[in-house]
């Protein structure tokens, strides 16, 4: 059985989630935990609460055991991104892209 779960237009750049999510692939669900708790980076927090919900779904809509489930996909999109104007030395302008997230994870049980 699978289960999964979607957070769409997190404020945090793709690029620097995905080095997180790397970290979680293909791991067991407690293991994933542990990894993401103990990190130190803010798209960590965001990743974290997108695996509990994962859990908790696989747990309730079907009756899966928390203890045989692992992650099976975990995977980082780029969502819309907001430009914004940065006005820049001898009348140029600049631009500050500021990114967004789509965060999708998938747990299985084994």
């Amino acid at each position: 059985m699978e289960a999964k779960a979607i957070a769409k237009s997190l404020r945090v750049s793709p690029i620097k989630t995905r080095l997180v999510v790397d970290l979680i692939r293909g791991k067991k669900v407690s293991d994933a935990q542990n990894i993401l708790s103990n990190m130190n980076k803010k798209p960590a927090r965001f990743v974290k609460k997108v695996l509990d919900s994962a859990i908790a779904n696989a747990v309730n809509n079907n009756q899966a055991d928390e203890s045989t489930l692992y992650v099976k996909e975990a995977r980082v999109d780029a969502g819309p991104v907001m430009k914004r104007v940065l006005f820049d030395s001898r009348g140029h302008i600049g631009h500050k892209d500021k990114r967004t997230s789509h965060i999708i994870i998938t747990v299985a049980s084994k």
